[in-house]
């Protein structure tokens, strides 16, 4: 849900530029490579945001029930890395999230399971109120990306597209 823009892409795209860069070859095996990585972006919009972090087997937030509007919803944007086949890819999904779901910890809701612990997911807790959400990025553990951010992936990379030039 991205709302600040002229597209939806171009809000993306402006919001991921904060993100680390990774270097993959031009053709080949990872050239359409895609990362799970932390604060990506996945909403922009006007509602509050929802502060998160991972605990034990669990997405904790600041949110409390009473802070909920009338009319807002809770969606979980989930991402998992998968390293099946040529090149490593990201898929999302999202689903509606019931309060009756949520634990209360330490006065904040949070969602507990062990799927939180997955190291190769990601997670973002969104407010929607209608065309209206929080701006939120991904929480996750999933450090895959990593080997893609290095001065010997650039080389790699730099060498399928000619080598590096001044």
């Amino acid at each position: 849900m991205f709302t600040h823009r002229k597209t939806a892409y171009q809000n993306f795209a402006s919001l991921a530029n904060r993100l680390p860069v990774v270097y993959v070859p031009k053709t080949g095996a990872g050239s359409d490579a895609s990362f799970l990585m932390p604060d990506i972006p996945v909403s922009d919009g006007t509602l509050p945001v929802v502060k998160q972090r991972l605990g034990d087997s669990a997405l904790l937030t600041n949110l409390n029930a009473a802070e909920l509007k009338q009319g807002e919803e809770l969606w979980l944007y989930t991402a998992e890395q998968l390293i099946d086949g040529r090149s490593p890819q990201v898929r999302f999904n999202k689903r509606k999230v019931a309060l009756s779901e949520m634990t209360e910890v330490e006065g904040c809701l949070a969602l507990m399971g062990a799927e939180f612990d997955d190291e190769m997911k990601g997670w973002a807790l969104v407010r929607v109120n209608g065309d209206r959400c929080s701006t939120q990025t991904l929480m996750t553990r999933c450090t895959y990306y990593q080997q893609f951010t290095t001065d010997e992936a650039l080389q790699t990379a730099a060498k399928s597209y000619g080598g590096l030039t001044d």
